[in-house]
């Protein structure tokens, strides 16, 4: 029970460390992130180690596909799975990780919960919100990635 609760609460300080890790010392990555709604509100997720709500994703691990990526992230951090096949959007340069990320975005149509959330070291919560009503927080590239599908945003290249 202890060293489970001093490995939840290092958890945010592990996520701090590796980002500045990749910035100082890394090659060029590659991440994804799954725009999935469910009867018309888009899926959200709050991470324990950085602020604001952002699309599920997370990094591409060797053999997989993007594609497969994002269905993967999307099924482990919200318990979502998708219905099909994600549908490519677009690739994104992050400069907030020192100029060597890159986020791969999908659309990814949700089919239903697989499994129930449970709040965990990543993620401390999960929600749906209508697009026109998105939370506090949501990050400044969820808010413009959802503004260029359904406002007609010009696309940009930088996430």
């Amino acid at each position: 029970m202890v060293a489970n609760r001093l490995i939840e609460a290092a958890q945010p300080l592990v996520g701090q460390a590796r980002s500045l890790l990749v910035r100082l010392w890394g090659g060029t990555t590659l991440g994804v992130r799954a725009m999935a709604f469910d009867e018309g509100r888009v899926l959200l997720v709050r991470h324990t180690y950085v602020s604001g709500w952002h699309f599920p994703g997370g990094g591409v691990h060797a053999r997989e596909t993007a594609e497969a990526a994002a269905r993967r992230e999307l099924l482990e951090e919200t318990g979502y799975e998708a219905a099909g096949p994600a549908r490519f959007l677009g690739l994104y340069f992050n400069p907030a990780m020192a100029g060597r990320d890159h986020v791969a975005l999908y659309h990814v149509p949700v089919c239903s919960v697989r499994r129930a959330f449970i709040a965990n070291r990543e993620i401390a919560e999960i929600g749906l919100f209508p697009t026109n009503d998105l939370p506090e927080g949501t990050t400044a590239a969820t808010r413009r990635r959802l503004a260029e599908m359904f406002e007609g945003l010009p696309h940009t290249d930088r996430w």
